[in-house]
């Protein structure tokens, strides 16, 4: 039977503590687990409560930080200098495994050597409301050759991984190395990217993880627009920087993925202008931005969206909002995008 690490890394985050690691130990039958649970200098009591669990149960080891370390080296502690399994898993203290995620993520990955990699659907969660059922049923698996994987990654521009669902093959981990510091809020990003690069990619057609939303939840720290797609770019610039020998498509996919970028901030910038309370000086930010990413974004549709805004004047744009540019267009393209990531894992080949 193959053996999984399961890390993980905590701060602040010592009341939802017993429900991650009773996911882990409690609901995956057939599954043999060790669990290090890093307790990152937490003033909350986290250690503490880390330490009740692993003396009830000598699978959980834990590892209490003097002091604040950072995510980025408290998950590289983990992953890199612990995990010694067959299979890793890295998941945040706030969230928890579908039941029965690790039998069929390590049964898939055993039967296919290649796949370097396994992530499957997430469900999403609120605080203090009920937990949605999980499909536990095996509906089919897919595989992706790395590149193509990665193909569609840049064309969408995106992150489709909650990351808790993610199942790595240990060795694969330590080869491409550990998670990316310059990347403080996509290196998850950056380490699928970094993955796909030299390994097969599989998707489990089950429920396989629950991400808690709350608002102490990291993506809260960079909710404005242009935040995360700057974070974004950054994640995908540096695999391009770092892997350009490797992909003989580089430049291709470099504008593939910047021109989706604009098309983003473009539409942000839309949206923005829609709210007669915003700042101009985001809006021009935005614009900016997109034409840092695509110096032809004068051409883009949402480009030619925001001009004739600013023609008309926010005034009339309640009432003629659903005729200007691209915005219904777009709106039907995200969802039918989203439907597209949550029953086959990534988007459609799709480029408005």
């Amino acid at each position: 039977m193959s053996r999984v690490s399961v890390v993980i890394p905590c701060y602040n985050y010592g009341r939802f503590l017993g429900e991650c690691v009773q996911s882990v130990l409690g609901d995956q039958p057939d599954s043999d687990v060790r669990v290090l649970i890093i307790d990152d200098a937490s003033p909350d009591g986290s250690a503490e409560v880390a330490r009740q669990l692993a003396a009830a149960d000598h699978r959980i080891e834990v590892i209490a930080h003097p002091a604040n370390r950072g995510h980025i080296a408290t998950f590289n502690e983990g992953v890199m200098d612990w995990a010694d399994g067959d299979y890793c898993v890295l998941l945040s203290a706030d969230d928890k495994l579908a039941p029965g995620a690790l039998r069929r993520a390590t049964t898939f990955l055993d039967e296919h050597q290649d796949v370097g990699f396994a992530y499957g659907h997430v469900l999403i969660f609120q605080q203090n409301r009920p937990l949605p059922a999980a499909r536990t049923t095996l509906r089919g698996t897919t595989i992706w050759p790395g590149r193509s994987w990665l193909r569609h990654m840049f064309r969408a521009g995106d992150n489709p991984i909650a990351a808790a669902e993610v199942v790595v093959r240990t060795s694969l981990q330590h080869y491409v190395g550990p998670y990316d510091s310059r990347l403080p809020h996509t290196s998850d990003l950056g380490m699928w990217l970094r993955l796909a690069m030299h390994a097969d990619v599989g998707f489990i057609r089950a429920d396989q993880a629950y991400y808690r939303r709350h608002t102490s939840n990291m993506s809260s720290d960079y909710a404005a627009p242009i935040e995360g797609l700057r974070e974004r770019r950054r994640a995908y610039d540096l695999l391009l920087e770092s892997a350009d020998a490797d992909l003989p498509d580089a430049d291709g996919l470099a504008d593939l993925v910047h021109r989706r970028f604009a098309q983003e901030a473009l539409r942000a910038a839309n949206r923005a202008y829609d709210h007669r309370g915003t700042d101009p000086a985001a809006i021009r930010e935005l614009e900016a931005f997109a034409f840092d990413c695509w110096p032809a974004a004068a051409s883009l549709p949402a480009h030619v969206a925001l001009r004739w805004r600013r023609r008309l004047g926010p005034d009339l744009m309640p009432y003629l909002r659903p005729f200007i540019g691209s915005g219904l267009r777009h709106g039907f393209l995200e969802r039918w995008r989203w439907r597209s990531v949550r029953h086959h894992g990534i988007w459609p080949r799709l480029m408005p």
